[in-house]
C-alpha cells in the first residue's frame, strides 16, 4: 500500500460546490475579561473610598446645624478653676468631756444659742463624788489635827514663858542676896564662906537665865516650823480638795463661749468618756468658706489668693487665708473669707461656687471652650472659610485656659471663625464642606 498526500486544487478551481467557506467571528466580552474589569473597577473604588475616608486631602460634607462655629476675639482674660466650697463659722469650738460620767440631764437642745457658762448637760460620777467625799474629810481632820497642834504649842510657849518669869524672879533674888553679901563682906560683917555661896547663887542663875532664853528661843522656832509645815499640809489638801471640787462640777458641761450650740450627741442614760466628744460650739462673729481643690493646683495656690462667688445676682470676693497641705483621695483644703460685706441669709454647711483666679487679668487672643479639644487636644483646628462655605485643618498653640476661653498663642488671629463643637466624626479629614 503506497501513502497518497492530497493535490492541492490549482487556482480558481473550486471543489465540490456542496461545499460553503465560512468567516469565524472572534468573541470580544469573554467571561475572563468581564471578571478582569470588574476587578480594576473595585480596586479603583476601594482606593477611592481609601481617601474620601482618610487620606491626604480629604474632604467631608457637614451640616451647619451639626456644628458650633466660635469667633476668636480680643479680650481680658484671667485664669480661674470652678471650685466648690461649704460655708463654716468662722471659729468653732468643740466641746468634750473632761470628766466621764452617765448622762444624767439635757439642759439645752441642738440647735440653741447658749451664752457663756450656760449649762449644757449634766453627767454623774459617783466615784468622783465619793473621791470628793473622802478628800474633803481629809481636809477637815488636817484642819482638827493642826487646831490641837496649835493648843499644844501654845501651852508649852505659855509654860515656857511662866517657866521663864519664875527664873527671872529668882535671879532677881540671887542678885540682891549676892550685892548685899558683897557689901558685908568688904565690911566684915559676914565671912567668906556666906560671901561665895550667894555669889555663886547668883551666877548659877545667871547661866540658868540664859539656858532658859535659849530653850524658849527654840520653842518658838520649832513651833514657827511646825506651823509652817502644817500650813503647807493644809493649803496642799485645800488645794487638792479644790481640784476635785472642779472635778465633780465638770460633770455639769457648760458652754466656754457664746454662740450656737451643733452636733450634740448625747442621750439621757448614755455613758461618756473622758475626752469623749459632745458637740461643738459656732461662734456667729463670721464664716468662712471650706474649699476644696485638686492636687494639680497646689503649687500655685497661696494665702491671698481670691476668687469671686455670686450669690442671689450679687458677687462677693474672697480671701485665700489658711492653706491645709495634706493631701486626701487626690485634693486638698484651704479657707477662704469674705473680703468686705457677707452675703445674707447663709447658713453652716450650705455650698457656695467660687471662681478661683490663678493670675491677673491680661489682655489675650481668645477661643471659647468646646469639645474639639478632646480630639485634637490645642494642636489645631478646624477654620471656617470668610465665607462660611468650607472649613481647613490648621495647626495652633493654646496656653492657658478658664471654664470659658483658651488662650490662643499661634495660628489664629482676631475675628477668625474656629469650629469649635466636637470632631469626633471627622478627626482625619483636611477640609470640611459646611452644607445649609
Amino acid at each position: 500500500m503506497f501513502d497518497t498526500e492530497p493535490v492541492p486544487a490549482p487556482a480558481g478551481h473550486h471543489q465540490n460546490s456542496n461545499h460553503v467557506d465560512r468567516k469565524i467571528e472572534k468573541k470580544t466580552w469573554t467571561k475572563k475579561r468581564i471578571l478582569a474589569i470588574a476587578g480594576v473597577v473595585a480596586l479603583i473604588g476601594l482606593i477611592t473610598a481609601s481617601f474620601a475616608l482618610g487620606g491626604g486631602g480629604s474632604k467631608l460634607n457637614v451640616q451647619s446645624e451639626r456644628i458650633t462655629v466660635s469667633e476668636v476675639k480680643q479680650g481680658a482674660f484671667q485664669e480661674f478653676i470652678p471650685v466648690n466650697g461649704v460655708i463654716m463659722p468662722l471659729t468653732t469650738i468643740y466641746l468634750d468631756a473632761v470628766e466621764g460620767g452617765r448622762v444624767e440631764e439635757k439642759l439645752v437642745e441642738d440647735g440653741a444659742v447658749v451664752r457663756k457658762g450656760q449649762p449644757i448637760l449634766r453627767l454623774s460620777n459617783t466615784d468622783l463624788e465619793l473621791s470628793l467625799v473622802n478628800q474633803q474629810t481629809s481636809v477637815y481632820n488636817l484642819i482638827t489635827q493642826m487646831q490641837i497642834a496649835r493648843n499644844a504649842a501654845q501651852q508649852n510657849t505659855t509654860t515656857k514663858l511662866n517657866q521663864m518669869t519664875d527664873v527671872e524672879s529668882t535671879l532677881k533674888e540671887a542678885k540682891r542676896v549676892y550685892e548685899l553679901n558683897k557689901t558685908l563682906y568688904e565690911q566684915k560683917a559676914i565671912g567668906l564662906q556666906e560671901f561665895k555661896q550667894s555669889e555663886n547663887n547668883y551666877q548659877y542663875q545667871l547661866e540658868k537665865k540664859k539656858l532658859t532664853e535659849q530653850i524658849l528661843a527654840q520653842d518658838k522656832t520649832s513651833n514657827a516650823q511646825q506651823v509652817a509645815q502644817a500650813q503647807t499640809s493644809f493649803r496642799g489638801a485645800a488645794t487638792a480638795l479644790d481640784v476635785m471640787k472642779r472635778k465633780v462640777g465638770d460633770l455639769i458641761v457648760r458652754a466656754p463661749v457664746d454662740g450656737q450650740l451643733t452636733s450634740l450627741e448625747a442621750e439621757i442614760g448614755q455613758s461618756k468618756n473622758k475626752g469623749e466628744r459632745l458637740g461643738q460650739i459656732d461662734v456667729l462673729n463670721g464664716y468662712k468658706v471650706r474649699v476644696d481643690i485638686d492636687e494639680h493646683y497646689l503649687p500655685r495656690v497661696f494665702n491671698g489668693l481670691q476668687g469671686e462667688a455670686t450669690l442671689a445676682g450679687k458677687t462677693y470676693t474672697l480671701t485665700i487665708t489658711k492653706i491645709y497641705t495634706q493631701v486626701a483621695n487626690n485634693r486638698f483644703q484651704v479657707d477662704m473669707r469674705f473680703e468686705g460685706a457677707v452675703p445674707d441669709g447663709i447658713r453652716r454647711g450650705q455650698t457656695l461656687q467660687i471662681r478661683l483666679a490663678l493670675s491677673d487679668e491680661t489682655q489675650a487672643l481668645l477661643l471659647p471652650k468646646g469639645g474639639f479639644y478632646q480630639q485634637s487636644g490645642g494642636n489645631w483646628v478646624f477654620r471656617v472659610s470668610p465665607d462660611g462655605s468650607t472649613a481647613y485643618k490648621v495647626d495652633v498653640q493654646l496656653g492657658r485656659q478658664n471654664p470659658d476661653y483658651y488662650e490662643v498663642m499661634s495660628g489664629l488671629k482676631p475675628g477668625d471663625k474656629v469650629i469649635t463643637s466636637s470632631y469626633e466624626t471627622y478627626t482625619n479629614m483636611q477640609e470640611l464642606t459646611i452644607k445649609k
